[in-house]
């Protein structure tokens, strides 16, 4: 069994910049499949980058450039660093994983386990 929590949300300003940390335990982070999706009321949830075991990493066009995810193997911690938030960028920010990566990297149905998920405001 896997669990995850997640941290660090909040409310910014056009512009600014936050980072999300999702603990995990049960395996450690290194030995999963992550990856970050969020989503706003009545809307689809939305892939937004992924982590595997190996290190790669896949960013969604809608944040690539401004958006970084990364790996602290000894805190089996998995980041994402957001900067140039922008108003679109609000919703609920969700960590999820797997045991293996499989299917496309931004699919939700391709992770069993799924943090509480956490609050990213950003406003103009």
């Amino acid at each position: 069994q896997v669990q995850l929590v997640e941290s660090g949300g909040g409310s910014v300003q056009t512009g600014e910049s936050l980072t999300l940390s999702c603990v995990a335990s049960g395996y450690t982070a290194s030995s999963l499949c992550m990856a970050w999706f969020r989503q706003n009321p009545g809307k689809d949830r939305e892939g937004v980058a992924q982590i595997d075991s190996d290190g790669r990493t896949f960013v969604a066009d809608s944040v690539k450039g401004r958006f970084t995810v990364s790996l602290d193997n000894a805190n089996s911690t998995m980041s994402l660093q957001m900067n140039s938030l922008q108003p679109e960028d609000t919703a609920r920010y969700y960590c999820a994983a797997d045991l293996i990566c499989q299917g496309h990297a931004l699919y939700r149905g391709g992770y069993v386990y799924w943090g509480q998920g956490i609050q990213v405001t950003v406003s103009s």
